[in-house]
């Protein structure tokens, strides 16, 4: 499931076809809001509650990233008015879904980044947007989702991630990719294995860490 609560269901799908990429519902619990969101600082980028919802592709495409057999191809893509470089956006996605660490080490799956037509688009949208996006999962305006071959990851959390991060915006970046893209393997929520424990990426770690440790990476 992703990060937002459903409004129905719960079983998760089983992980999708190259081209056909199937939503993935599992039941949470229920959860509460977020803790307030950290105050901005002079180089924190302002994110507008919502937007037009349109979106600039970053141009181009990267190499293929990991030797699995199954190509999962992906736009990555930045509404309009949105404090970030659609290049740069791209450059943490293609890094993160190409390092060692992320999916490509479950020796099934390789990812490719490309201008049209993929798989799977990546977007970083405003919270009103991501809300409309991610219908009828509820968002609330905090979170991310995956909903069908939409990985939807809120701007406001993508310009200053969650308190528990510590001010660690590149690493939580990194999780919600890759928490996001694991739904659309197929993988659904757990829970933290035990206090001190390094947190499953696939643990909503945007709501809270429950007593593990920060963990950004599927296989760390």
């Amino acid at each position: 499931m992703p990060d937002g609560e459903p409004m129905a269901g719960n079983a998760a799908t089983p992980p999708p076809e190259r081209h056909a990429p199937k939503m993935v519902v599992v039941m949470a619990a229920e959860r509460p809001p977020l803790p307030p969101t950290a105050t901005p600082t002079p180089s924190t980028p302002e994110v507008p509650a919502t937007g037009p919802g349109t979106f600039v592709v970053t141009p181009g495409e990267s190499g293929r990233a990991g030797a699995g057999s199954t190509l999962l191809t992906y736009t990555v893509e930045v509404e309009t008015g949105l404090p970030f470089d659609p290049i740069e956006v791209a450059a943490v996605v293609d890094a993160t879904l190409a390092d060692p660490r992320s999916w490509i080490a479950d020796g099934h799956h390789s990812f490719q980044r490309v201008p049209a037509d993929g798989d799977l688009r990546i977007l970083v949208a405003s919270p009103g947007t991501t809300d409309q996006l991610c219908a009828p999962l509820r968002t609330r305006g905090e979170v991310s989702c995956r909903n069908g071959d939409n990985v939807v990851l809120n701007g406001l959390r993508w310009a200053v991630a969650v308190p528990h991060y510590n001010g660690d915006v590149d690493g939580y970046r990194q999780y919600v990719v890759n928490h996001e893209v694991g739904h659309a393997l197929g993988h659904g929520h757990v829970d933290c294995p035990g206090p001190g424990e390094v947190a499953p990426v696939m643990l909503q770690q945007t709501y809270g860490l429950d007593g593990c440790v920060a963990n950004s990476w599927p296989f760390p």
